[in-house]
């Protein structure tokens, strides 16, 4: 059990978090919402110890075992990805080491072993066995091949794997932890659909207590069966799942303003009496009786309400019926040493004028590589790939750095996309994408993956566009921000192609699904739910 009491966090004359109350019980699963920015990874950090409250309290059971995943993976080097795993046990990896160096001992005739040294392997053994040391080795493996790392690299130096594996490795490392109390940062960020779906069976069957974050609405509903939300410095718990929270919340709200308008209304009807009577001496008493009387209410508050990207897509022709049509495409990475990696081969399709299609497959199988292939951003090894008539394509890139100028700033990469466009257009343009005073001066380099993506949509739909290539739109994004996405993509009455982990965004946007899988192209005539039910992956 942990238990936070008073917790006060500022950063300069901002408040984090004002006098925060927090109880995570035994068995609790506890889903943690709020705006970007709000305040939930500071609460993450102060359960664990590595942020120290400016005043309150942190209470936790002795001996509670506490694990961390943030989105700050910290140094990797010098051991194996297996090794990395193992090492993230701590003490349990301690034992495992001192009772390896007891046994070398053990079996050494000159090892002059003690009956000291034979009372502490003992001890250590009984430890070890009741922490589950022993399936340690067994456990780290099966977390990395579930996370998509197959046992071929789990030998791999951990300097050698890209930043997203990185991030499954720390993943890994937390999990085989076994933790009394897990927190998560964004847990799914980085993974397919296969890990995610892994992760979310592991969670399932986890014993210990589970705080987390997650943008992604579905594994959130899954998994938390409790809600806390962190927004303007307060913490307010609700006793459901996120589609509860939502429901609750808005309950909570309407009560809210009733009582506000109802105490507003007392208070217009007081002053009035006030003013009416103050300058009267026979009702003196009566009038100093009122201004107390209203010096003693507490007044109520109502928060502002949460501000939201505003997603328009600007008139645009309509397309010839037939948007993109490839055949036979190939595509292969080349390699050191002369040799080639193939991605995919012999893809042909046609998409069609209003397709929603979600591309999917795992991670590595070529997804981003076909999507940027259609745009014209890589060309294939074989076949060909063409754009039909009237097509006019906005492409989102997963990556920033291929579509962003880290120097410029927010004004100049958007301004630079609409030439022609006037100063107070541009600025309503950015405003409606959350920039707004000088928050359009600041360089992309200096952004966050939040706000990165949001500088993406803003360039993406500065010009009118018929053909949207979304390669992980809703990374970095919080649900709130997804879900006003989503409404905009329903609506666009274009052609889509979309690559997402975000199994909600999907099933309530595709409806038809490309797959690749092993190098091949497989097409299905449904939507996202048809797929999953055919395929075999529900």
């Amino acid at each position: 059990m942990v238990r936070l009491n008073g917790i006060n966090v500022a950063y300069g004359d901002r408040y984090i978090l004002r006098d925060a109350n927090v109880l995570v019980r035994t068995g609790d699963r506890i889903g943690l919402v709020g705006p970007n920015g709000a305040g939930k990874s500071t609460l993450l950090r102060v359960i664990c110890g590595e942020e120290k409250p400016d005043s309150g309290e942190v209470l936790t059971e002795g001996g509670t075992i506490i694990g961390y995943f943030s989105q700050n993976v910290g140094e990797m080097q010098g051991r194996t990805a297996l090794e990395e795993v193992i090492a993230g046990s701590g003490a349990v990896y301690e034992i495992g080491l001192e009772l390896e160096k007891l046994e070398h001992r053990m079996a050494d005739p000159e090892g002059n072993f003690s009956d000291a040294d034979m009372d502490r392997y003992g001890e250590l053994q009984s430890e070890y066995l009741a922490r589950d040391g022993y399936d340690l080795v067994s456990r780290s493996e099966e977390i990395l091949t579930g996370l998509g790392i197959s046992k071929e690299r789990h030998h791999q130096m951990v300097e050698t794997f890209s930043g997203g594996w990185k991030m499954r490795i720390a993943l890994a490392k937390i999990l085989a932890l076994m933790p009394d109390v897990l927190l998560m940062d964004e847990p799914t960020n980085h993974l397919d659909l296969e890990s995610i779906i892994y992760l979310e069976n592991w969670l399932s069957s986890f014993k210990g207590d589970l705080v987390m974050t997650s943008h992604d609405r579905q594994f959130m509903t899954r998994i938390c069966s409790r809600t806390i939300e962190v927004a303007n410095g307060e913490v307010t718990s609700y006793s459901g799942d996120y589609d509860f929270y939502l429901r609750e919340r808005e309950i909570r709200r309407e009560q809210l303003i009733a009582t506000f308008n109802r105490q507003q209304a007392r208070f217009a009807k007081d002053e009035e009496f006030i003013a009416k009577f103050a300058a009267r001496a026979s009702h003196a008493s009566l009038v100093q009786s009122r201004i107390k009387a209203l010096e003693k209410i507490d007044r109520i508050t109502l928060p502002p309400e949460t501000k939201l990207m505003q997603v328009q897509f600007a008139p645009c022709q309509r397309s010839g019926d037939q948007v993109v049509v490839m055949k036979d495409l190939a595509k292969e990475w080349p390699l050191a040493g002369g040799k080639t990696h193939p991605v995919f081969h012999g893809v042909s399709a046609t998409v069609m004028r209003g397709n929603k299609i979600a591309l999917t497959g795992v991670n590595g199988a070529g997804k981003s590589t076909l999507l940027k292939t259609i745009v014209g951003m890589t060309e294939p090894c074989d076949g060909q790939v063409s754009l039909g008539a009237s097509v006019n394509l906005g492409y989102f890139s997963q990556y920033s750095s291929d579509v962003l100028d880290p120097d410029k700033t927010i004004f100049e990469e958007v301004s630079d996309r609409v030439p022609m466009t006037t100063i107070p257009v541009l600025r309503a343009m950015l405003g409606a994408f959350l920039f707004s005073g000088d928050d359009v001066d600041k360089k992309i380099g200096l952004l966050s993956g939040g706000e990165k993506s949001r500088v993406m949509l803003a360039c993406m739909l500065a010009n009118p566009v018929n053909f949207l290539v979304l390669d992980e739109p809703t990374n970095h994004l919080d649900i709130q921000s997804r879900e006003v996405l989503l409404d905009a993509l329903v609506r666009f009455e274009g052609t889509i192609m979309i690559v997402s982990h975000d199994r909600y965004f999907l099933k309530h946007l595709a409806n038809r699904v490309f797959e690749i899988d092993w190098g091949k192209l497989n097409i299905y005539e449904g939507d996202y739910s048809y797929y999953l039910h055919k395929s075999g992956r529900e």
